[in-house]
């Protein structure tokens, strides 16, 4: 036990710094900021229960957090992030299989134009796209929520582990089916 008059909430033992804990924390505000709404959007194509959306998207930032000081090229941050929330969702995934699934995709968060008719107007082809693309197999699912969230072939294909071709054929895949569905 530490008895010295230190409050910090950091001890010699602990693995970070004051200055490297600060700059994680940082780190962490800018990756909430940036990347919250993707993660959550991706999530989504993931679970569809709002409950269990938010604790995934909880899961995701966690262990976004704990990988954070292993990251040594900062040029990879949006990658690193996505490939790291992916491995999330797909282990929520595997430990949701046996459970019943709810059919719950009210996200009204991403839709808030000034009238309430452009709003439902709004709201529905939300609905309709993320139907459609819930509709997907999985791979193709990944690949296009991915690049929905700006992600590049380059970006999909790290985070997804693939090569950049077969991102790219993922990807087209994934647009000619929502093109077919969208327009019936």
């Amino acid at each position: 036990m530490n008895t010295s008059s230190d409050t910090s909430p950091l001890h010699e033992s602990d693995p970070w710094t004051q200055q490297e804990a600060a700059q994680i924390v940082t780190g962490m505000e800018e990756i909430v900021e940036q990347f919250g709404p993707a993660l959550w959007r991706l999530a989504g194509s993931f679970e569809f229960d709002s409950a269990l959306r938010e604790d995934l998207v909880q899961d995701m930032l966690v262990a976004v957090w704990q990988a954070l000081p292993r990251l040594k090229d900062q040029s990879s941050l949006k990658a690193y992030v996505f490939r790291i929330a992916r491995n999330r969702a797909i282990s929520h995934v595997a430990r949701q299989a046996g459970r019943p699934k709810a059919a719950d995709w009210n996200d009204s968060r991403e839709v808030d134009p000034a009238c309430p008719y452009q709003q439902a107007e709004a709201g529905e082809r939300q609905r309709r796209l993320f139907a459609a693309v819930r509709s997907l197999p999985l791979n193709q699912r990944e690949a296009v929520s991915l690049f929905l969230e700006g992600l590049s072939h380059a970006e999909i294909a790290e985070v997804l582990e693939i090569s950049e071709n077969n991102a790219a054929v993922r990807i087209n895949r994934a647009r000619a089916r929502l093109t077919e569905r969208l327009s019936s």
